[in-house]
């Protein structure tokens, strides 16, 4: 950019001393030929400079800001038009007063047409920046060739040529100024101008095309000045950068002062718009995840022109060439994608929380060896404040091809994924959290079905129960079984976890108990063969503890065995003591081989009158206080110990108060407890 001002600079005072040199020759009456031909290489010069130094100066337009280039052409280009104005109306007043040279004309002229290449240069780009605004491959592949030939009209004075004498170069002259005219119809920027900016841009557009016919008017009215050496009316290049100047500047004033129809843009933003509004209305239509992605790929692509996409969920790549792209069945190009998937990763960081827009991909060296034709990149984030759901990556075979507003739009749709599969996954959850209560009401509806409400009666014994769930579901469960007349076997456990889960192995140890002790089974038998029936149908990562009585009053004794178990509380009348059994044994579905008949032993203890004995879960003695501390199984033996006169329903009444009371009726575990208390068997009436 430097070399081009460098270069114009110095070309232009060669070429105004060239100049100055053939007013002398002429006015001496001196004739050279190749001074003319010199002039015209240093005028080509010039503005090869001044246009190369404004391509290069030239940015690509991302937002919808166009007053401010306007702003620029109007004061770094077209306020030299109004110089030329002052110094053409006050021309002749200085030459007759102070100057009297017959070299001023020149002089002036040479330093105006200066003021109009760099006019023209500052124009031609800013146009380009504005008709390229959203542009697509076509677009900018017409441009660059209506670049090029304009280029080439300053071949005509280079050849020294008279392009008025060949009727070829009139057509293709002709040719150019059509394609002008239809350049100039590349409005969509107009389209995103708000209120107050269109003012302000017809005022610029209406001081830029005044600029623009004074420097026409400039150029052409001293054209058949015999005062003047130079002409540049027969530069076909000059002639044609004006009439595009003027054109492209007529129409932009014409469509913003009307507001005269640029579909294609209002017909996008409708289509933006629907886009959106289906994307919001997912959820009433009944869309899955999967259809709500599918149509946020159409949306982002037809907002933002792209040509290919893909979009990573988790670890799950969805490629957007079965759908979008014309050689979707050709393995190749689905390679192809995979590698440009494969190097976008390494380029970028995937895991990144923000937008990421690549204007130049062919900057990047491994890239440019893929040899792809894809230039821009658009990596958009799927994400909420408590999910990172993935990305959407938008290709574009143009360079800066995704502007501020197609970033925008594609965000917005983004942004409603999101929040609709969000809606969705909630959706989901309330209907499963509706089945699950469904499923726990008829759970706890069968849990309270398998757990007996009352005992048989006699005199020999009296028995009082309590069971109560943390949850819908709990896992404690107790049964009893008649083996005879005189003989009845209790069973209490509790099943590891909670809920459903619990509650069916919950029956399916009712179902083992009643099944086994139909065989008149020991303790310690029992606990063995119901080890091996759960082995075959419990989880691996569950098991139960549970301890069995078989009460025989006739012998007045308790025969039990402990399978991982709360210890059994007793009192004994006759010792007046209250204590626990101490035996051993093992949780049910722990060890699931023969072994485990070693992990089980059965006690035998005589009752008397009297006797109280507490069986309860662990619910019970962990039971915790604000400050996390355990109820214990201390204060559970020093409640008996001062309740057992009392009948088996009110112990059992005194023992839970007190452990409400520890707790503060807050529930951390299901609660299960049975006290019963032996009497003196009398005959039965």
């Amino acid at each position: 950019m430097r070399l081009s001002f460098l270069t114009g600079a110095v070309s232009w005072v060669l070429l105004l001393a060239n100049v100055l040199l053939l007013a002398r020759q002429a006015h001496d009456g001196e004739t050279n030929i190749g001074e003319p031909y010199f002039n015209n290489l240093l005028s080509i010069v010039f503005i090869l400079s001044v246009f190369i130094y404004h391509r290069a100066k030239s940015q690509i337009q991302k937002g919808s800001d166009f007053t401010t280039p306007l702003w620029g052409l109007f004061i770094k280009g077209g306020m030299g038009a109004y110089v030329c104005l002052l110094l053409i109306v006050g021309y002749p007043n200085i030459n007759f007063y102070w100057v009297n040279s017959p070299y001023l004309l020149d002089i002036i002229y040479q330093v105006l047409f200066g003021f109009l290449v760099y006019f023209l240069g500052k124009a031609f780009y800013t146009w380009r920046q504005f008709i390229l605004y959203q542009k697509t491959k076509d677009l900018q592949s017409q441009w660059k060739w209506f670049e090029i030939l304009i280029y080439l009209s300053l071949l005509v004075p280079l050849l020294n040529l008279e392009y008025m004498n060949y009727i070829f170069l009139i057509l293709d002259l002709g040719l150019l100024l059509a394609f002008s005219l239809y350049m100039s119809v590349h409005l969509h920027w107009v389209a995103f101008l708000s209120l107050d900016r269109k003012w302000a841009s017809i005022f610029l557009l209406t001081a830029i095309l005044v600029s623009a016919v004074l420097f026409a008017n400039f150029l052409f009215n001293y054209s058949d000045s015999p005062e003047l050496i130079v002409d540049y009316t027969d530069n076909p290049f000059i002639l044609l950068a004006l009439a595009f100047v003027v054109i492209y500047t007529l129409t932009s004033l014409l469509v913003a002062i009307f507001s005269l129809p640029t579909s294609k843009v209002f017909e996008q933003k409708n289509a933006d718009l629907m886009s959106f509004q289906q994307l919001s209305q997912t959820i009433q239509q009944g869309k899955s995840e999967e259809e709500v992605y599918s149509m946020l790929f159409d949306s982002a692509i037809k907002a933002s022109g792209a040509d290919t996409a893909w979009l990573e969920v988790g670890t799950e790549t969805r490629l957007d060439s079965d759908t979008h792209n014309e050689n979707a069945s050709d393995p190749k190009e689905r390679e192809l994608i995979k590698k440009i998937v494969h190097l976008v990763h390494e380029q970028t960081d995937a895991g990144q929380d923000g937008i990421l827009v690549q204007d130049n991909l062919q900057l990047i060296p491994d890239f440019k060896e893929l040899n792809v034709p894809y230039n821009s990149l658009l990596v958009m984030p799927l994400t909420s404040t408590k999910r990172k759901y993935g990305h959407l990556y938008l290709l574009r075979e143009v360079e800066n091809g995704f502007d501020q507003d197609a970033v925008n739009v594609v965000q917005s749709f983004t942004n409603q994924t999101v929040l609709t599969i969000e809606n969705l996954h909630l959706i989901q959850e309330s209907l499963q959290n509706e089945r699950y209560k469904e499923e726990l009401k008829i759970a706890s509806l069968v849990q309270d079905r398998l757990i007996p409400k009352t005992f048989p009666t006699d005199t020999w014994f009296e028995i009082s129960t309590y069971s109560k769930a943390a949850k819908e579901v709990g896992g404690d469960f107790y049964d009893f079984l008649q083996l005879s007349e005189s003989r009845i076997a209790i069973i209490i456990g509790d099943v590891s976890g909670k809920g459903i889960s619990a509650a069916f192995h919950m029956a399916q140890m009712k179902g083992i108990f009643h099944g086994l002790m139909q065989q008149d089974l020991l303790p310690d038998e029992f606990m063995v063969q119901a080890n091996s029936a759960l082995s075959r149908c419990l989880e691996r990562t569950s098991f139960i503890t549970s301890a069995l009585y078989i009460i025989d009053y006739k012998m007045q004794g308790v025969s039990f065995a402990r399978a991982g178990h709360c210890h059994t509380l007793y009192y004994n009348s006759m010792m007046e003591d209250t204590f626990y059994f101490q035996t051993e044994g093992l949780g049910l579905g722990i060890i699931r081989d023969q072994s485990y008949a070693k992990r089980i032993h059965r006690l035998h203890y005589d009752y008397n009158p009297n006797d109280v004995m507490v069986i309860y879960t662990d619910g019970i003695v962990e039971a915790r206080d604000d400050a996390q501390n355990e109820y214990g199984e201390e204060r559970l033996k020093y409640m008996l110990s001062q309740t057992y006169h009392l009948e088996a329903e009110d112990i059992k009444s005194a023992i839970i108060n007190d452990v409400n009371d520890f707790t503060k009726d807050i529930l951390h575990d299901d609660q299960t407890l049975l006290v019963i208390k032996f009497k003196q068997p009398q005959p039965n009436v």
